[in-house]
């Protein structure tokens, strides 16, 4: 899951790069409180409820993908620059919106609702075999 970089992990750099270290990490900590949410979810068992009742899986997956739609669709505006285009000065996004960001990236993306779900699942699976 690592090796493919994915939104997060370009959300990341990106803020990164063009907003500079703070703004990095004021969105690290809205990833990572979207981790947090997976993770409450699968502890709960909210997750095995998506990936069995397909149509809320797909309401997820859509929902993600109509929020990435809405991300190039900023990008590709009349008013918009292009990702190579310099802008003078760089607009800065505030705290809230960095974080927020983050959080979205992450909640919406089914990847890691999987992942943990998987990873609950391992675990309970283990500690059946032990007893």
């Amino acid at each position: 899951m690592v090796i493919s970089p994915g939104p997060n992990m370009i959300y990341l750099i990106s803020r990164s790069i063009t907003q500079g270290k703070t703004a990095g990490l004021v969105s690290l900590v809205g990833v990572i409180s979207g981790f947090l949410f997976h993770i409450v979810l699968a502890g709960f068992g909210l997750t095995a409820i998506l990936l069995a009742v397909p149509f809320a899986y797909g309401v997820l997956k859509t929902a993600g993908a109509v929020y990435l739609l809405y991300l190039a669709y900023q990008s590709i505006t009349p008013n918009s620059k292009t990702v190579f285009e310099l802008q003078e000065p760089i607009a800065k996004d505030k705290p809230r919106k960095l974080f927020f960001t983050g959080f979205l990236t992450n909640v919406l993306n089914p990847k890691m609702a999987v992942f943990y779900l998987s990873f609950f699942l391992n675990l309970s699976n283990r500690n059946m075999d032990l007893y």
